[in-house]
């Protein structure tokens, strides 16, 4: 289980979007695409088969998944998290700091 999820609001603790907040687009192993953060300039030539203009696009980079923390909506911050197990044997996300569960 993961501790950062597809559609988790979270906060990039280093790099030059440090203090940014975000909704996570995408995970692919230990990155993450985060909306509005780490903005790139792509050249791209027009494809006229799939519709496609050229140019320069500007569109979400990766991120490495240490870089981001979760946004606890109750402190202000990016916390860290913790799994804390069910009595129907599932698993819960939970922030370390207060112990308030992420997930409904």
């Amino acid at each position: 289980m993961n501790r950062i999820r597809k559609g988790d609001h979270v906060i990039v603790t280093a790099g030059k979007d440090k203090g940014k907040k975000g909704d996570v687009l995408s995970i692919d192993g230990d990155k993450v695409v985060v909306s509005n953060i780490n903005i790139i300039k792509r050249h791209t030539k027009p494809n006229p088969q799939a519709g496609q203009p050229g140019g320069v696009i500007e569109r979400e980079a990766p991120i490495h998944v240490s870089n981001v923390m979760l946004f606890n909506p109750a402190s202000g911050k990016g916390e860290r998290i913790g799994f804390k197990k069910l009595e129907d044997g599932r698993k819960l996300r939970v922030f370390r700091s207060s112990g308030e569960a992420v997930d409904a």
